[in-house]
């Protein structure tokens, strides 16, 4: 039973987070991306040290290893800014469906950075993955351009942060590095809007923002601390990997989203590179699942 309880915690957790990347698409136009990512972050880091400390006290906020929290910050400030650019010029699903490239790209990191040896199953969802993509890309990439790639490169950037996540692990409680995550963000994304503006791009001009982009921005804060938190939950109430699997959820809340509010209705080709991505991420978890009860064997 706590098992079921943890999946439908992560299950909600995730649909949470689908729905605060519907809110950041419904500013495109009204804000710069960097900006509104700055803003997020920054909004976060108060409302995440509040959290920590009513629950674990403040010295909860004191973690280890800060060029590896450096590292994950860079990462997340990188990975947020550049998806939050892509919701801009895409369908909301779609920029969803590459993201979920992330863990076979993870996969690939994890050989070359942590040596974790890679099984043919990692590279037959890598090809599947690969697949999807060039399938989800493809309409995309006719009428915006290679700036259609924009997702790819922000799966690549999360995925760097699930490594720097591996190397942080013990370093603090999981919402202290949350906080962390923020705290280091949140600085690196303002610099990146004060650049973006500073290069007399028009896209990238930052002036006084209409009332409802901080709204939205803080509603984009509480809703994915929630998400993470129930996540979280989600990992303490039945096991990491079954809780991971619930991240699938996303894309049928992305592409339900999509037809109700943004009008945009996939063609079949999308539809099934999305459906090839999803696959990719199952076989990958599958292929974990069985490693991790293979370890736990005597």
């Amino acid at each position: 039973m706590r098992s079921s309880s943890g999946f439908t915690l992560a299950l909600l957790g995730f649909a949470l987070l689908t729905c605060g990347d519907a809110v950041i698409k419904s500013m495109a136009g009204l804000w710069p991306a960097p900006a509104i990512a700055a803003l997020r972050f920054t909004i976060a880091v108060p409302l995440l040290a509040t959290f920590v400390i009513a629950r674990q006290g403040a010295r909860a906020l004191h973690v280890s290893k800060p060029w590896v929290q450096l590292g994950r910050g860079i990462s997340i400030a990188a990975s947020s800014s550049l998806f939050f650019l892509s919701l801009f010029l895409m369908p909301l699903a779609a920029a969803t469906a590459i993201v979920f490239v992330s863990p076979v790209i993870t996969a690939l990191l994890s050989a070359l950075f942590l040596r974790e040896h890679l099984q043919k199953a990692a590279w037959l969802a890598t090809a599947i993955a690969l697949a999807g993509v060039a399938m989800v890309l493809r309409p995309n990439l006719m009428e915006v351009g290679a700036v259609a790639l924009l997702p790819l490169v922000a799966a690549g950037f999360f995925s760097a942060m699930m490594i720097f996540n591996r190397l942080a692990a013990g370093t603090g409680s999981p919402m202290a590095l949350q906080w962390t995550l923020a705290t280091v963000a949140a600085p690196i994304l303002v610099l990146t809007a004060i650049a973006g503006h500073l290069s007399g791009l028009d896209q990238f001009s930052i002036g006084w923002p209409h009332w409802s982009v901080f709204l939205r921005c803080t509603i984009v804060a509480l809703t994915a601390s929630t998400a993470h938190w129930l996540i979280y939950l989600g990992t303490t109430r039945g096991t990491a990997a079954d809780a991971a699997q619930a991240v699938y959820i996303q894309l049928p809340v992305a592409l339900l989203i999509d037809a109700l509010i943004f009008r945009h209705f996939p063609d079949a080709l999308a539809l099934g590179g999305s459906i090839l991505i999803v696959c990719a991420g199952v076989i990958m978890w599958q292929n974990q699942r069985r490693r991790t009860r293979g370890a736990l064997l005597p």
